[in-house]
This record gives structure tokens, sequence and C-alpha cells, in this order.
């Protein structure tokens, strides 16, 4: 059994052209009284595939191989705009652990700014 590796990717790569493109992940925009929303979302696409063949005197030769693949679509939120202003609302919070980390570019970059201060006086 062989299989051509190059024609595969062609194809998976064909399909990630056609699937991920700015429409999947900016939806179509709507109105909401004064507001114009556009949804935005993540889309994740992954995929593998591996074969094998190998050659046993008393069983003769054998090959195998398989592939999967996956998708996953997440909601992020909205862009919204109302006049001139435009602003975008998360589709939900971060709690707990992963709210903290994503303050952690503030608040290190207040530490080495009040360091520096420090450090100049």
């Amino acid at each position: 059994m062989q299989t051509n590796f190059e024609e595969v990717l062609g194809k998976v790569t064909d399909f990630l052209k056609s699937e991920a493109k700015t429409e999947t992940v900016i939806g179509k925009e709507f109105t909401l009284g004064e507001f114009t929303c556009v949804p935005v979302i993540r889309v994740g696409l992954g995929f593998g595939y591996g074969g094998g063949e190998g050659e046993d005197p008393q069983k003769g030769h054998g090959g195998g191989s398989g592939a999967g693949a996956g998708i996953g679509i997440e909601p992020l939120g909205f862009l919204v705009t109302k006049g001139n202003e435009i602003s975008f609302v998360p589709s939900r919070s971060s709690k707990g652990l992963a709210a903290a980390f994503e303050k952690m570019p503030d608040v290190l970059e207040k530490f080495l700014a009040n360091k520096e201060k420090i450090s100049a006086n």
C-alpha cells in the first residue's frame, strides 16, 4: 500500500483555504437598535495522517495508514459600532487563574516601571 502524501497534503491545504476564510471568522453584520454588531469567532482546524509498510518472512507484506481531523468553533464576542465609536464586547469574561494570566503583562509593566523609578532616585 503506497500513499501519496503530497496529494493528501494538497487536498487538505485546499480544504483549509476554502473553509478558514474571513467570512468564517467574522460573521455577518446585524443591527440591534442604534448598534451595528459583527460576531467574531475562533475557528480551529487540525489534522493528522500516518502510514507504514512492513515485510515479514512468515506473514508476507503488510501496510496500513490512518488519518484524523477535527474542527472547533468558539464564539469570542462582538465588534459593536455606534456612530464613530467601535468597541469589542467579549461573549464571556475570564475568571480565576485565566483572568490572572491575562492581567500579567500589565502587572509586569507596572512593576518594571516602578523599579526603574526607584532606581532613578
